[in-house]
């Protein structure tokens, strides 16, 4: 559809309902991030610059469970959703905060769409349904009761991993925590797929909002005969994985248009299985809602190895560009850049130069030898880590043994590949833009992005499996390490909030609970179905008892591909490498998250600010250094104002023109996901999800919970007095 350059900017921003007027779909919050379009955005006023001082609590609704929280409540008519009580679906009176009723998902769900779930009702609002998924499977509910729709899928629910081209069995993963979005009757889905070489594809699908029966998909790893089916190998189809959509989709609903951003193909950080620019991983994608139909699309990453996904939402606004206004859409990443493209034609506002890379040396990786850079607008995060910038708060011996790693280290910027030496990423694979973390107000074309700086220390080595030669003595070790090791590191210590410790887990729970944990899987760790009874039982003996085992167990094990001559067959592998000191903080000195405010009429940066505190370094007079480990969303508003929350229990309200905080609160837990604005009754709302950890570190400190603690979370409301 071409641009109709004649419309207002208001009329752009909030489209035309089917009478030709004007409609404001930002004036409600029905959808995961508040409108099909996800822009964070509230046309809501009555919160202003000049009272939101004077915001109180005026309700809160307690989790009634342990689990962490980041969900973005909607909002239909006066009823409110939610997921608490151990991943029910929860029905609020909006006004009160009053429980309706309550959904049980089922006690051993292990994987729920935990960011947000998806309204849709019928033109005659005589049909209506909420939608999530669980365990894999879509599913379908009646708002007004909670009761199941059963004639939804097959008898309420719709199998997530049926269709794919592989047999469902194997795939371990498939949904994502976040929700899709809803365009006339259909849901459009992403999928989180795992991290392994298995992994299973990353296709975007549509299903019917009424039957629960798939419509279309697109295939993110083409099939024979598809465009982009030459920039891998041979029938990859059936075997690669990943380039899937884990993270929020944005409808344009005038066009008919979803834009959907996809992430790094499978294994994320050695790529011999899959030469080639690997399309339509690490890309922007525009796609025809009605049919799955590729519009356009722009890969900004090719053939990546550093696990740089296109992490946040695509943001829709309209923008003054050379002497016209133009719709555009904007996207942020891991790698810290903003890409801002004309929503019909994809064709950048700004030029993006191909420059080369460095090359890897890994064998069989062959690296694309340029990548992506865009000249405007300048990024928003660091995007290199030398021994300048370690951070001051380090002990004086962490501090230089860091030195000493990082000088030894390769480091030669954005794109070092990863090899079998110690190798810098920053901004990291954790690191930049993450879950929903921008905003736009789409009547002025400001965007406002969270950022976070969390370097990582890659190293790839040959990932065997455990040998069952080993000895009586090392199995244990051999498969936990096999398995469990890349992530929860040798110490067992792993790198809380994001991937919990182990250390005293058989304290914490009983062996049954842990046999659960492994089998099923749990957020998005995997499900480990491969592994027998006796194997878990093995890994059950070796986190019980850690320091009874052999430190070093390779010697007994059998490289089992390191003599292949086969290199696509060799499954190099890494953790994640996320560099946190032994405070639990990070090594790059602070800020450690930052709110940047774009102008993207011109491409230019309008402000930028650390966003939150550490407690205990605020507690010594140590402010500006950003909280740590933020995955969290803010939501401007017409009143002039960003809400957000972050990880030291705080939540915010800024003036989105300076970024000066005007207003805060302290709540009982951490935050992460992303506040609800509404209006019930001629009053407006904001409501937060308090139900994330606080920490990095095992050990307490005052104001900063342990990251095993208990979480006692809520959901808080404030409006003015």
């Amino acid at each position: 559809m071409p641009a109709q350059h004649s419309k207002s900017r208001d009329a752009r921003s909030f489209g035309q309902n089917s009478n030709g007027e004007l409609s404001d779909t930002h004036s409600t919050w029905r959808a995961y991030g508040g409108a099909a379009d996800g822009a964070q955005y509230s046309s809501l006023q009555q919160i202003d610059r000049s009272n939101v001082d004077k915001l109180k609590k005026v309700w809160s609704y307690q989790t009634g469970d342990d689990l962490p929280y980041a969900f973005n409540p909607l909002v239909v008519d006066d009823v409110m959703y939610v997921t608490a009580r151990t991943n029910s679906i929860v029905a609020l009176d909006a006004t009160t905060g009053k429980e309706i009723w309550t959904h049980p998902t089922g006690a051993k769900t292990a994987l729920m769409t935990n960011r947000g779930i998806d309204y849709w009702e019928s033109a005659d609002r005589s049909e209506r349904r909420l939608l999530f998924a669980a365990d894999n499977h879509l599913q379908a509910i009646d708002p007004r009761t909670g009761q199941t729709i059963v004639d939804f899928g097959k008898s309420g629910s719709t199998d997530l991993r049926e269709g794919l081209g592989r047999d469902p069995k194997t795939l371990t993963l498939v949904q994502s925590t976040n929700p899709g979005r809803i365009f006339e009757d259909l849901l459009i889905l992403g999928s989180a797929t795992n991290e392994e070489y298995d992994s299973g594809p990353g296709d975007i699908r549509a299903y019917s909002v009424r039957t629960g029966k798939l419509v279309w998909s697109f295939h993110t790893i083409p099939h024979p005969g598809e465009r982009g089916y030459e920039t891998w190998p041979k029938d990859a189809w059936k075997t690669a994985g990943g380039a899937n959509a884990w993270n929020g989709m944005a409808v344009d609903s005038n066009r008919g248009v979803v834009y959907v951003p996809t992430a790094s193909p499978k294994y994320n950080f050695y790529g011999a299985n899959r030469k080639g620019s690997n399309l339509y991983g690490n890309c922007l994608l525009a796609i025809n809602a009605r049919t799955g139909k590729l519009l356009w699309y722009y890969q900004m990453i090719h053939h990546d190895i550093w696990d740089y996904d296109n992490a946040g939402t695509p943001m829709l606004t309209t923008v003054q560009h050379d002497g016209a206004l133009i719709d555009v859409v904007a996207q942020v990443s891991k790698v810290g850049f903003v890409w801002v493209f004309n929503r019909d034609t994809g064709k950048p506002l700004w030029p993006i130069e191909e420059r080369a890379v460095p090359k890897s040396d890994m064998p069989g990786e062959e690296t694309w030898p340029t990548q992506p850079f865009p000249s405007k607008p300048a990024p928003f995060a660091r995007q290199r880590f030398t021994v300048d910038d370690l951070s001051p708060y380090l002990e004086p011996e962490e501090q230089d043994r860091l030195r000493t790693q990082i000088l030894k280290a390769r480091n030669r910027g954005l794109f070092e590949p990863p090899s079998t030496e110690d190798t810098v990423e920053m901004p990291g694979n954790n690191g930049g833009a993450n879950f929903g973390g921008s905003a736009v107000d789409p009547k002025h074309g400001y965007l406002y992005v969270v950022s976070k700086d969390l370097p990582a220390m890659l190293k790839l080595s040959l990932a065997d499996p455990p040998s069952k030669t080993d000895s009586p003595q090392l199995r244990p070790l051999s498969l936990y390490q096999a398995n469990c090791g890349r992530c929860h590191l040798d110490n067992l210590q792993g790198a809380p909030p994001a991937i919990p410790s182990l250390v005293g887990l058989h304290r914490r729970l009983s062996d049954n609970q842990i046999r659960t944990l492994v089998a099923d899987g749990k957020g998005l760790m995997p499900p480990f179905a491969k592994l027998t009874s006796e194997e878990i039982d093995l890994i059950l003996s070796y986190l019980a008892n850690p320091t009874g085992a052999s430190a070093d167990a390779s010697a007994n094990r059998i490289p089992v591909n390191a003599g292949s001559a086969d290199l696509t067959a060799a499954h190099y592998k890494s953790g994640f490498g996320f560099m946190f000191a032994n405070s639990g903080l990070s090594v790059i000195a602070p800020p450690w998250t930052t709110l940047t405010a774009y102008d993207l009429n011109s491409g230019e940066i309008r402000w930028k600010i650390p966003l939150g505190e550490v407690p205990e370094l605020a507690a010594r007079g140590i402010n500006d250094t950003g909280s740590h480990f933020p995955k969290v969303n803010p939501v401007v508003t017409a009143g002039g104002l960003i809400f957000t929350g972050t990880r030291d229990r705080k939540v915010r309200a800024l003036d989105s023109a300076t970024g000066t905080v005007l207003w805060e609160a302290t709540v009982d837990a951490a935050l992460e996901g992303m506040p609800a604005v509404y209006e019930q009754a001629g009053r407006q709302y904001v409501v937060f999800c308090a139900a994330a950890r606080a920490s990095t570190q095992a050990k307490a400190t005052p104001g900063h919970p342990a990251s095993a603690d208990r979480i006692p979370g809520a959901y808080v409301a404030f409006a003015l007095e």
